[in-house]
């Protein structure tokens, strides 16, 4: 099973692009995304050309902002949308397929933003989506991938030092909340597979970044600890553009 983790940064603006052509290509059998920029009805309405796809999408409340979904050949035994938290549920941020044998989160994380204004709000995130997902873990295994808009260490952005505790995905309080998902058993599983490999899922768009490689690795695949058999293989598709961000993917043996 091949699964796709792709902020495409406005589903409308990308399947103008390459989009459609570089997922048939890739053939996954579950595409999640994420800041789809768009209403359930436009989402699938923009997807159509993928074909046999079950499209299932969440929307904020303020129009062209945030939204997720999860596009997948097989149909889910159950889908959810959002945490159930009144403090969270109005960004369209959270969508959830219960499989067979996992539950598969796809979630686009709250930016901190540039002056740091919603970075409380976002410690706050952190802590009730966790609890959410262990609580999930509790009838089965979960597979939770997005944009965490934080890079968990060193390695994982190309200026490290200019960022720390300066730049909203490399503050020390973000960092503790993938440290908590990390404690809590839910592993980084590119990171697991690729310990020292240096690569990047998001660039600016600012100063040729992606041309210079200046990026950051916040686009992640965690994973219940218990379910670690079953990953076959875990990477980033830098060669696919259309977004500021690149697709992540994972591969489960069946």
């Amino acid at each position: 099973m091949k699964i796709i983790s792709f902020n495409v940064n406005g589903i409308r603006a990308i399947t103008g692009k390459s989009f459609i052509h570089d997922m048939m290509a890739l053939q996954p059998d579950i595409i999640c995304l994420q800041e789809t920029k768009a209403t359930v009805e436009q989402v699938k309405e923009a997807l159509l050309p993928l074909g046999t796809y079950h499209v299932f999408a969440n929307e904020a409340e303020r129009k062209g902002y945030s939204g997720t979904a999860i596009i997948t050949k097989e149909k889910p035994l159950h889908i959810a949308y959002d945490m159930q938290v009144p403090d969270h549920d109005h960004e369209g941020r959270v969508v959830c397929a219960e499989f067979a044998s996992f539950y598969l989160v796809t979630v686009y994380v709250p930016n901190s933003g540039s002056e740091l204004a919603r970075l409380p709000y976002r410690q706050s995130w952190d802590r009730d989506f966790l609890n959410y997902l262990k609580e999930l873990e509790q009838t089965k295994p979960v597979v939770v991938c997005g944009d965490f808009n934080v890079a968990h260490r060193a390695i994982d952005l190309a200026r490290p030092k200019e960022n720390y505790n300066k730049s909203a995905g490399f503050m020390q309080e973000e960092i503790d909340g993938m440290n908590a998902y990390e404690t809590a058993g839910l592993i980084d599983t590119y990171r697991y597979m690729h310990p020292e490999r240096a690569e990047y899922s998001w660039w600016s768009y600012r100063a040729g970044a992606r041309d210079k490689n200046i990026g950051w690795r916040i686009d992640y695949f965690l994973m219940s600890k218990a379910f670690l058999p079953q990953l076959k293989s875990a990477s980033i598709l830098t060669q696919v553009f259309g977004s500021d961000h690149c697709p992540v993917q994972i591969e489960l043996s069946r």
